[in-house]
């Protein structure tokens, strides 16, 4: 008779045995349903089948395996996220919107390869997501990681593992066995079913949270540290290459083997048949012609896909010609993205209201009947100045276009014509018919009730200089920045709360704040007020560029109030000089000296820099003879991470040495500074021939001039 003890294994047996074939079975309802939308079993079933394995682990917890389905789940939310790097860096793609500069793409692909042999393309959609390396070792997904800067990303596995149609163990196959260790890459996305689901949920939940579009739903989502909360979401992968290596150090584009497909679409089959989800969109085509007509055929079905797309990537398909094509610093040369056209909209005005700015601007602001348009609801636009208003023929409540240029900032491109804005009156979400009415520049100020006065060709501004609140707000804003005094934690919502509670009249004022007053304040708490008291005094101790800088000067930047600090040495000498020894320092032109001199004449602004004083903010003569000319008349720009300097400190070193650090790239620009993540900055110092460097060239450059 058995004991009990083999009872106990006869049943762990069959346990085991029926476990197997429980996370088989779930596993291929799993693929059904994720990835080929064709379950063959009712959810109630599904159900059934799950708790069973479930309970079974519970009986067996020594039977738990790393692939079983009920691992996506996870266990306790982790404190945080930590860093990995990818095997490969993630790279970039160029970015084309039209058909020329398709047609210009491939010539310079043919002209490189010394061919009049047209290539063939692998197309498929630019999906709207957000970019995760899945790392797969033996088969077993060991790891998921965000993009970060394309070298190093953020370990999300506890969230990965909880996409259904995310493979946690890969099917190995005789003929194409899967490598030892694979990086896969693809997008996340959350489809729009599953967004406007998720949105409905939390919108009848007190004190949820609805998300503005699916893919900053997606981002939110990984970004959680309780992997049950991504279990709850409706996210889907689709991959879009892989990279194979013998190990974290050797990652190559391709397997070693020769049984590695020949071709990007080829390795993209075998991914399929290792169970990787891919996109049932793509396509193999001959030609630049037939890429455009393929992105014109995805353009024309973009609103009837489940998942948002921005475009077409196009990738040349033969893995040979890649590897002959290369790399530039950050993106394939065989491989670009077809942009789309920036997604447009109609609304309409329901008003113009006037904002005051930092200097006083007044700029005029459309008040848009709210409108889903470019992956986000839009309701308000500026209008930037009468100028603009007039070149529109703008009046409120007109029908208008808008547009997001650049898919950032929404801009109101058209005012649709009376017969058009008569033919979309039963649009949904259309105001009730507005009385059109002109858009008039108030006479005083709608801040501080101050006269409004023009200012040059196209401005307006209020003149009621810091009694105006909207001013004395954004100017302390400004003078808190990073860039000006650097005082962390006093950000936009405390500057509101400061100005509206009469505890800041001038910037001074921030340095005479109690803990008595911070504490006062809505959602202040002890440690809180800690903190930004000690930020406040560290801040005391600055620079006499940043306080130029942070003083609000109009017209005065960065890079002018170093060149002033260098030129006069000390602030007394500054607030002495006159208009003619103003336009002595190089980039300070008559405009610009009229409004530093004028700034110092008057006596509000000298009673601030006196209480700046007397409330222990020092700031030490700048000694402009440490600054060479070694590279004078150069323009430098920094663009992407740099991970040994910081931004500052690599500015701060180039404009000792004589150097202009400007914030974009033109044809005068001498040298480009790119670390990992560089985008648009490096693309157009390419296209324009613009020498670029690395931070490591840029550091051997410092250490061979400071020698």
């Amino acid at each position: 008779m058995a004991s009990d003890n083999q009872k106990s294994e006869l049943n762990r047996d069959k346990a085991q045995q029926e476990l197997a074939e429980l996370r088989q079975l779930i596993n291929h309802h799993n693929s059904l349903y994720h990835q080929y939308d064709a379950p063959e079993i009712p959810d109630a079933d599904y159900d059934k089948l799950f708790d069973r394995l479930l309970l079974l682990e519970e009986q067996f917890p020594e039977l738990v395996t790393p692939d079983s389905p009920s691992q996506r789940v996870g266990d306790a939310p982790l404190d945080s996220f930590k860093q990995v790097t990818h095997d490969t860096p993630m790279m970039s793609l160029s970015k084309v919107f039209n058909d020329q500069d398709l047609a210009d793409f491939e010539a310079r692909i043919l002209k490189r390869l010394d061919s009049e042999e047209v290539p063939r393309y692998s197309c498929e959609p630019k999906v709207d997501g957000v970019a995760v390396s899945l790392l797969y070792e033996h088969g077993l997904l060991v790891r998921g990681a965000t993009r970060g800067d394309g070298v190093t990303g953020e370990d999300i596995t506890h969230n990965v593992k909880t996409i259904r149609n995310i493979p946690l163990r890969l099917n190995d196959n005789k003929k194409h066995p899967v490598p030892d260790r694979l990086e896969v890459r693809g997008e996340i996305v959350m489809t729009r079913s599953g967004f406007a689901a998720t949105n409905e949920k939390a919108s009848n939940t007190e004190g949820g949270r609805t998300f503005v579009n699916p893919r900053n739903a997606a981002a939110g989502t990984l970004r959680q540290l309780d992997p049950r909360i991504a279990a709850e979401r409706p996210l889907h992968f689709f991959c879009y290459s892989a990279h194979v290596s013998t190990s974290a150090d050797e990652g190559v584009d391709k397997a070693a083997d020769s049984n590695w497909p020949d071709s990007h679409s080829g390795s993209l089959e075998l991914l399929g048949q290792w169970g990787l989800p891919l996109n049932p969109e793509r396509d193999v085509v001959t030609g630049y012609q037939a890429c455009l007509d393929y992105a014109n055929e995805l353009l024309a079905k973009r609103d009837s896909l489940d998942y948002e797309i921005d475009g077409a990537v196009i990738k040349v398909d033969n893995i040979r010609l890649q590897q002959e094509l290369g790399s530039n610093a950050r993106t394939p040369r065989w491989a670009m993205a077809y942009k789309f056209p920036a997604e447009e909209a109609s609304t309409t005005v329901n008003d113009v209201e006037f904002q005051v700015g930092r200097t006083g601007t007044i700029t005029p602001v459309a008040r848009l009947e709210p409108v889903f348009v470019g992956g986000v609801t839009v309701s308000n636009a500026t209008l930037h100045n009468m100028d603009e208003i007039a070149r529109l023929g703008l009046r409120i409540g007109d029908r208008v276009i808008l547009r997001r240029a650049g898919d950032v900032i929404p801009k109101i491109v058209k005012v649709m014509e009376m017969t058009a804005q008569a033919d979309t009156e039963a649009l949904p979400g259309k105001s009730d018919q507005l009385e059109r009415r002109e858009v008039v520049m108030p006479s005083i100020c709608p801040a501080c009730d101050s006269p409004v006065e023009k200012d040059g060709e196209v401005l307006y501004r209020c003149t009621g200089g810091l009694v105006c609140p909207a001013q004395r707000k954004e100017s302390l804003r400004h003078f808190c920045s990073r860039a000006a005094m650097d005082i962390e934690g006093l950000g936009e919502k405390l500057v509101e709360q400061l100005v509206d509670a009469n505890l800041v009249h001038t910037v001074a004022d921030v340095f005479t704040l109690s803990k008595e007053q911070l504490l006062s304040l809505e959602r202040m708490g002890d440690k809180s007020a800690d903190n930004l008291l000690n930020a406040i005094n560290k801040a005391k101790a600055t620079t006499l560029p940043r306080l130029l800088f942070a003083l609000g000067i109009r017209e005065v930047g960065e890079a002018t109030a170093l060149a002033l600090a260098t030129h006069f040495g000390s602030l007394e000498k500054l607030m002495q000089a006159s208009e003619e020894e103003l336009v002595q320092v190089e980039d300070v032109g008559p405009i610009m000296a009229a409004h530093i001199a004028h700034f110092f004449a008057n006596e509000e602004n000298d009673k601030v820099i006196a209480d700046l004083r007397e409330r222990g903010v020092t700031w030490p003569e700048h000694e402009s003879q440490t600054v060479s000319d070694e590279l004078a008349g150069q323009t430098w720009v920094l663009t992407g991470t740099l991970e040994t300097l910081t931004r500052d400190e690599a500015k701060a070193r180039l404009q000792a040495l004589g150097a202009k650090v400007s914030g974009s790239v033109s044809k005068k620009t001498s040298v480009v500074v790119a670390g990992p993540g560089a985008g648009s900055k490096l693309d157009k110092a390419t296209e324009l021939g613009v020498k670029v460097i690395d931070e490591q060239e840029l550091l051997a450059m410092l250490g061979e001039q400071a020698g």
